[in-house]
């Protein structure tokens, strides 16, 4: 079994704890254009090229991921290579919201900036940008750690599929 590496103080996954699909719930997003539609699936593939997630107290990996919103809830309903149910865990999404829109604002002064404004400006908006990112991804890890356990280049990942979720264009 193929050990991934992990922080000194965080846990160590192994070659069943991953995902092997992650699909956005299409009740949940709203359609777009093509670009938009593209990068979301960018973010899947991305997240599916590497990624490190196990279920605390369950070793039926690897995984299937359905990610969508419900009731105001961030919904992980995951289940077993062979599609059998494993957990159905939802987070409330309060304290995302912030993170979330101050994340998309700094995103829209980033693009535009990148039309009109010098490097030195483009690089600190995307400083920003990474930094908010940060904050979303270790906020993910935190809610998620008594269900589930991930990297934290699988949480940044998943982060940017939350803001996806939330995208309405």
């Amino acid at each position: 079994m193929t050990s991934f590496p992990a922080p000194p103080d965080g846990p160590m996954f192994d070659e069943r704890d991953r995902l092997i699909e992650v699909v956005l719930d299409a009740a949940s997003i709203a359609r777009q254009n093509r670009d938009i539609e593209h990068e979301r699936e960018i973010a899947i593939l991305d997240l599916l090229d590497a990624n490190a997630f196990r279920l605390q107290g369950i070793e039926r990996g690897p995984y299937r991921l359905l990610l969508g919103l419900s009731d105001d809830r961030l919904v992980f309903d995951v289940s077993d290579e062979e599609r059998a149910p494993v957990i159905v865990h939802a987070l409330s999404l309060n304290p995302f919201r912030r993170i979330v829109k101050d994340y998309f604002l700094i995103c829209e002064s980033y693009f535009e900036a990148i039309r009109t404004a010098p490097p030195s400006r483009i690089e600190a908006i995307d400083m920003g940008r990474r930094g908010l990112h940060n904050d979303g991804s270790q906020l993910l890890r935190t809610r998620l750690e008594s269900k589930i356990l991930l990297d934290e280049n699988t949480a940044r990942r998943i982060f940017t599929l939350i803001c996806a979720l939330h995208w309405k264009g």
